[in-house]
């Protein structure tokens, strides 16, 4: 998947099932570069190892984070439930790697999440912090990330 297609077909649709002031093009910038980071937009199953979906969501980790966070949580069981999906882990986890919607969603409530805002578009430096203390990468790649934040960038620019 292209970072223009995450963005028509995962991202805008996951967004608008949030409200309105969880949606910006710093979101969307910021999930593309994720999503490209973590599974280059292309693997919906880690390789070697347990998370699922285009943002590499582990059960224990990520989901539950998301459907027990105080800030998501509601918001989490209202995708869930515009996706047809229990609003538990085992079923959360089951779906992400079909259902790109509710993986986008998913990560956008994870940023949610973060009590700091949104690093301005452009910043690769703060993005990047904002995404390690995010996802918490086993294996951190920053050499890869300006150039995937760069196209994040530029897929949300042309639309």
């Amino acid at each position: 998947m292209t970072p223009k297609e995450c963005l028509e077909q995962a991202i805008e649709p996951a967004l608008a099932m949030l409200p309105i002031h969880m949606t910006s093009d710093e979101a969307a910038v910021l999930m593309i570069a994720i999503g490209l980071q973590e599974s280059r937009l292309k693997y919906r199953r880690q390789i070697g190892g347990p998370a699922v979906g285009l943002w590499q969501f582990e059960k224990g980790g990520g989901v539950h984070g998301v459907l027990t966070h105080s800030e998501t949580n509601i918001w989490a069981r209202v995708c869930c439930a515009k996706r047809d999906i229990f609003a538990n882990e085992d079923a959360v986890y089951k779906a992400l790697p079909s259902d790109d919607v509710l993986a986008a969603a998913f990560a956008r409530l994870l940023l949610w999440a973060d009590p700091k805002p949104l690093p301005a578009i452009g910043d690769a430096i703060n993005a990047w912090d904002y995404y390690e203390r995010n996802w918490r990468p086993g294996k951190p790649h920053p050499e890869t990330w300006d150039d995937l934040y760069q196209q994040a960038i530029e897929a949300v620019e042309s639309v």
